[in-house]
């Protein structure tokens, strides 16, 4: 029935639309620029015959007789790596040739939603797996910021997913659950915006009597949670009741975070809890999947697929929101924006999910990490939209649930009536039967001979299960939806060190390089499943690691062969040198016009630059590293939570956009060692010409390659030599960049003396 409603809002629409006057108002419109267009397309023409005449050049020169090895290995590496660049800037070209914005008219959903009956029900999935790293107080949060919606509060249920099992999660939503009573009607009484109360509390120093005493009631409930969490447990006094007693009294001394019996609590049911208006109160729901050591857990893919299934035993609602434990609601009218499309039959017959940019709040003035992914999240989404739509973030997402289940003229079945999307729930949440169903269905084994993860769900194989799951759903004839509004729909939290920001893209590079090297990998099965352009713009992510190549040939070959006196590239007279400045010039160029168009700003576009090469050299360079000893069978890959948790001289030193990095790592070495040899090669080249008497056109390119280096490394030489707080390059991570950048140096010279 619920499904259902989807459909007959559909059709009271279509039979309006068909009555000449008056017509119905629109839900939303679109917008692609013409110039923007005719501009991306012209320029991607002029640039792939600049390409296509580099290729020319790299071939007649390995053609000519190589004077030696060396020479023969430098334009090898070179061809490869401008290959790979190649490759890479048409896999982005594919984002650039229809990009659509849209628009949405959320007041005009009265003419078809006059009554809180006709909403359809939503679902809400917050994941969460370790108190430590995900501090509760920021999980509920998130959760009270939905439990706020602009909408019928009996049309909402929020499931939180404690992957970790934790006592102390579940205790700080049974705080949050008596919170939710008087933060309601209090959003709504005074209109509050930013419904998440921390944001609320931080925006807003001028409270009156009642906003005092609500923020008084947050800051106790914050106090008793983060005592809780500092002990470990919840102790006797904490605890309100008997049903909390026993509850919590299942956190025996065998119990762990990787073996443990299901957990599934209701902690408020919407026909039966009212706030202190009398108004009733979402559905809030507690889970945490059994686990089992001897059984595999899928990481987050299997807790949304245990989510997918407890909440079709228990609301079953046809719209599913997913959001990361940090991503609270930025805007209590989203759902309406969502309404606008999936309630449009032109937009909604085929429509899988609506996705909304990931943003980010406490971001540093100039973005020193890049943390924003102005490409990854706004730039290639608006691009995709204008094909069959934009991938899955991982957050931020509303989908029809029926996505999950086939293609849109293909349904596939679950096992149990119970799970279909359709399937009507009688009963209530906290009735015995409805209750033993859902534990049946968070059991460790249920999936075992069953179609989850493969053709049910959000789908296994990758660690990066969010672009695996819509990639795979596009292929099934699912189309999707990039909704960018003015007001960020939702915030999140950033990395405030390097560590962390490196860790957090080697784990996506590691679960796209699963993809690429699959069966279903974008430029063979994207390809033929989704056309040409939609399957090649899967590409850009899915070969993101293959970066790692041309960035590091380009950050220590030229420079060792500089330093060895060796041009390898075309003098600055020579017709070649305008192709190379073209290539280099234009992509920067275009990529700095993107940034200020879409309103940021100079500096955040060159931190954003700096930081793609910092990428390449660490997260790419190791996730390349890993998978390959992975596909060897010596090493398995595991899913690492990023910390949440913000240290004050940390964060401090990020706003002061300093470099954080602090503990030692493997991943700072390349692009320390990267430093060092541009560094030198920067001042040995001079000295080089100095000496020559002033002849610099042969070796121009290799200086400024290495110039730019070291200007893009400045941080680094700060880390190294000059810093002296907690975020300063670790001493170990400098003698070894040192010691390697020697061995380099002094190889080189070798070889070149060789040959």
């Amino acid at each position: 029935m619920q499904n259902l409603t989807l459909q007959k809002i559909m059709e009271q629409y279509i039979a309006r639309a068909a009555i000449p006057n008056p017509p119905p108002l629109p839900l939303n419109s679109q917008h692609l620029s013409r110039r923007t267009t005719l501009f991306n397309r012209l320029f991607a023409a002029v640039y792939a015959a600049a390409i296509l005449s580099l290729f020319y050049y790299h071939l007649t020169s390995l053609l000519k007789s190589p004077t030696s090895v060396s020479s023969f290995f430098v334009s090898i590496s070179l061809f490869i790596s401008d290959v790979v660049l190649a490759f890479l800037w048409a896999t982005t070209q594919c984002n650039r040739m229809i990009p659509l914005r849209r628009r949405e008219f959320p007041n005009n959903l009265k003419q078809l939603l006059k009554n809180d009956s006709d909403f359809p029900a939503l679902d809400v999935f917050i994941c969460t797996a370790d108190p430590y790293k995900e501090p509760p107080i920021n999980v509920i949060n998130t959760a009270l910021s939905v439990l706020a919606y602009d909408y019928p509060t009996t049309k909402i249920s929020v499931y939180i997913s404690d992957d970790g099992g934790s006592a102390v999660t579940l205790f700080a939503f049974m705080e949050a659950a008596r919170f939710a009573a008087e933060w309601l009607p209090f959003c709504r009484k005074n209109h509050v915006v930013e419904r998440n109360p921390e944001a609320f509390f931080e925006s807003n120093q001028d409270l009156d009597s009642q906003s005092e005493k609500i923020k008084i009631m947050y800051a106790k409930m914050k106090i008793r949670i983060e005592n809780i969490l500092e002990k470990g447990k919840v102790g006797e006094e904490f605890i309100n009741g008997e049903e909390e007693r026993m509850i919590l009294g299942k956190w025996t001394n065998s119990f762990t975070p990787r073996h443990h019996p299901t957990i599934i609590h209701v902690l408020l049911e919407s026909s039966k809890n009212t706030d202190i208006t009398g108004e009733s109160l979402p559905n809030l729901i507690y889970v945490s999947r059994q686990k089992s050591e001897t059984s595999r857990h899928n990481f987050k893919a299997g807790a949304l697929n245990a989510l997918l299934r407890v909440s079709a035993t228990m609301s079953n609602a046809p719209i599913v929101l997913t959001l990361d434990c940090d991503t609270y609601s930025n805007d209590p009218q989203t759902p309406l924006r969502v309404l606008c499309y999936f309630m449009d039959p032109k937009v909604g017959t085929n429509c899988g999910y609506v996705q909304f940019p990931q943003r980010f709040h406490g971001i540093s003035k100039d973005d020193v990490y890049g943390s924003e992914y102005m490409r990854l999240f706004i730039f290639n989404p608006i691009g995709m939209d204008g094909l069959l739509g934009p991938g899955y973030l991982g957050t931020g997402c509303f989908f029809v649930r029926r996505t999950f289940f086939g293609g849109p003229s293909t349904l596939e079945p679950p096992e149990l009536p119970e799970l279909h999307p359709s399937h009507v729930v009688q009963n209530s949440i906290r009735s015995r039967q409805v209750l033993d169903l859902a534990h049946l269905v968070a059991r460790s084994d249920y999936e075992i001979n069953t179609k989850w993860g493969s053709k049910l769900g959000f789908r296994y194989g990758s660690l990066v299960e969010d672009y695996f799951t819509a990639y795979l759903q596009k292929s099934e004839g699912w189309k999707s939806v990039f909704c960018n509004p003015n007001r960020a729909a939702f915030y999140g939290d950033a990395p405030m060190n390097l560590l962390d920001a490196v860790n957090q893209v080697k784990r996506w590079a590691i679960g796209l390089l699963e993809v690429t090297f699959s069966k279903y990998s974008p430029i063979t099965f994207g390809v033929r499943s989704m056309g040409l352009l939609m399957g090649i713009s899967y590409c850009h992510n899915a070969f993101w690691a293959f970066l790692c190549i041309p960035v590091t040939v380009y950050a220590f070959l030229p420079q060792l062969a500089l330093l060895n006196g060796a041009s390898v590239f075309p003098r600055v007279w020579d017709p070649w040198f305008s192709v190379y400045a073209f290539l280099f010039l234009g992509a920067y160029a275009q990529d700095l016009l993107e940034f200020l168009q879409e309103g940021s700003t100079f500096q955040k576009w060159w931190n954003d630059q700096r930081i793609w090469s910092v990428r390449a050299l660490s997260s790419y360079f190791f996730a390349s590293i890993e998978f390959s000893l992975k596909s060897l069978g010596i090493s398995a890959l595991g899913f690492n939570v990023t910390s949440k948790v913000v240290d004050q001289d940390q964060s401090k030193r990020y706003d002061q956009e300093l470099f954080e990095f602090g503990a030692f790592s493997p991943m700072f070495l390349p692009m320390a060692t990267a430093a060092i040899v541009n560094l030198v090669g920067f001042v040995g080249g001079l000295i080089g010409i100095w000496r020559s008497g002033g002849a610099w056109e042969e070796v121009f390119v290799q200086i400024f390659l290495a110039g730019f280096t070291v200007v893009n490394c400045l941080p680094l030489y700060e880390a190294m030599a000059f810093r002296k707080d907690g975020g300063k390059l670790p001493r170990e991570i400098t003698f070894l960049s040192l010691f390697l950048a020697l061995l380099l140096c002094s190889f080189a010279a070798f070889f070149s003396s060789f040959n």
